[in-house]
C-alpha cells in the first residue's frame, strides 16, 4: 500500500504543477501556446484529478474536518478550472481552427479561459498547502 501512496502522491504532485504552470503561463502569455499546450494540460488535469480522488478515498474517506474542508474547496476549484479550459478554451480553439485567424473575438476567450483556470488553479494550490497544517 505504501507504494501505491507514494506513486499517487507522486503522479498527483507532478501532473498538478505542470496542468498550473502551463495554465499560470499561457494566461500570463495572453494564451500564446494555448493551441500546443491544450491536449497536454488536460492529460495532467485528468491524471491529477484521478490521483487526488485515489488519495481523497484512501486518506480522508469518512473524515470532513478542517482539512478535508479546505482540500475539498481545492479540489472544486481544480474540477471548475478543467471545466472552463474544456468548454471556453477548448471550444474557442475549435473555432479558431475553423474560422479565419483573424478573428478577435475567439483569441480573448482562450485568454479569459485560460486566466479564469489560473485563479482557480491558485486556489486549488493555496489550499492544498493549507490543508496541511489545518
Amino acid at each position: 500500500m505504501q507504494w501505491a501512496l507514494v506513486i499517487a502522491i507522486s503522479v498527483h504532485v507532478l501532473a498538478a504543477t505542470f496542468w498550473a504552470g502551463s495554465t499560470f503561463t499561457t494566461a500570463r502569455l495572453a494564451g500564446a501556446g494555448s493551441e500546443k499546450l491544450f491536449v497536454p494540460q488536460l492529460t495532467a488535469a485528468l491524471l491529477a484529478i484521478g490521483a487526488g480522488s485515489y488519495l481523497w478515498h484512501t486518506l480522508h474517506e469518512g473524515a470532513f474536518g478542517t482539512m478535508e474542508r479546505l482540500l475539498a474547496t481545492g479540489a472544486g476549484a481544480a474540477i471548475l478550472a478543467f471545466v472552463i479550459q474544456v468548454t471556453v478554451v477548448g471550444g474557442a480553439l475549435r473555432q479558431l481552427r475553423k474560422a479565419n485567424p483573424g478573428n478577435p473575438g475567439i483569441p480573448s476567450r482562450v485568454v479569459i479561459g485560460q486566466r479564469a483556470a489560473a485563479i482557480l488553479l491558485a486556489i486549488t494550490a493555496v489550499t492544498m498547502a493549507a490543508a496541511r497544517y489545518a
